[in-house]
């Protein structure tokens, strides 16, 4: 193969539309994006976004890609990460649902996206498939306005009732496949509980919201007390890995060294 820049790949020969701007979730900024970055890291508030339009090219067949591109267009081919791909393309559609449902709640979106965030680092090391925890974290408390307006509560119960008609309505816009809507609207439904709902994404999930809400939550619980907390509510040794050393660092350590 020649060592020339192959056709696909040459922005000389790209459309209008192949280099595009997208405003980033966190902060609002505006972020310049080609076609083939699978995401850029904001340079204001240091977000991470995925590319929606992510297009290869040929590097998405090309037998030479690897060659030309690297492992990243490798990793575009690989059936296997269909999932990964499907996930980081339907995340700013449903982050833009989630801020229309809360609207000026900018507290809650906050909330949304840090856990978003964690959950995302923990599925670094936890096998679990990536669009059900990624459009969970983003839609985990997506009934909070409306149990507030309709029963005068944020309660656990209130939210786990009215979350999941209004995660399957946008759920059903983005075409989410059915049996993985289901198993995303039963986390929405059991976030706060439990309820009889055991996967690998929900206890990501779980793992997620807890480490946002240990601050709020455990305020003033002694750091021994709260190592035994995390170690006995937990569901995920990496979700429990970045507790201890957020929240419990002094122990880790000497656990280290010991």
């Amino acid at each position: 193969m020649s060592m020339d820049r192959c056709p696909g790949q040459d922005t000389r020969l790209w459309k209008p539309g192949d280099i595009f701007d997208l405003e980033c979730p966190g902060c609002g900024a505006r972020i310049e994006f080609f076609k083939d970055e699978s995401r850029r890291v904001c340079k204001k508030c240091g977000y991470e976004i995925p590319n929606p339009k992510l297009n290869l090219g040929c590097a998405q067949w090309c037998e030479h890609s690897e060659q030309c591109l690297g492992a990243r267009a490798h990793a575009e081919k690989d059936p296997g990460a269909a999932d990964a791909a499907l996930g980081q393309r339907m995340k700013i559609r449903l982050i833009s649902e989630m801020k229309a449902v809360f609207g000026d709640d900018a507290r809650r979106v906050a909330h949304a996206l840090k856990v978003l965030q964690h959950a995302e680092r923990i599925l670094e090391c936890e096998k679990a498939n990536p669009v059900t925890v990624i459009a969970a974290a983003i839609l985990h408390d997506i009934g909070i306005i409306e149990a507030e307006r309709k029963h005068g509560s944020s309660a656990p119960k209130y939210q786990e009732l009215e979350g999941p008609p209004i995660a399957r309505a946008i759920l059903e816009k983005l075409d989410i496949p059915g049996d993985v809507a289901e198993h995303i609207i039963r986390i929405v439904g059991s976030h706060h509980t439990a309820g009889d709902i055991e996967s690998p994404e929900f206890n990501i999930l779980w793992d997620a919201d807890m480490i946002v809400n240990i601050p709020d939550e455990r305020a003033g619980m002694d750091k021994e007390r709260l190592k035994a907390f995390i170690e006995k509510t937990f569901r995920t040794e990496t979700g429990k890995k970045i507790a201890l050393e957020l929240y419990c660092v002094e122990y880790t350590h000497e656990e280290k060294r010991n």
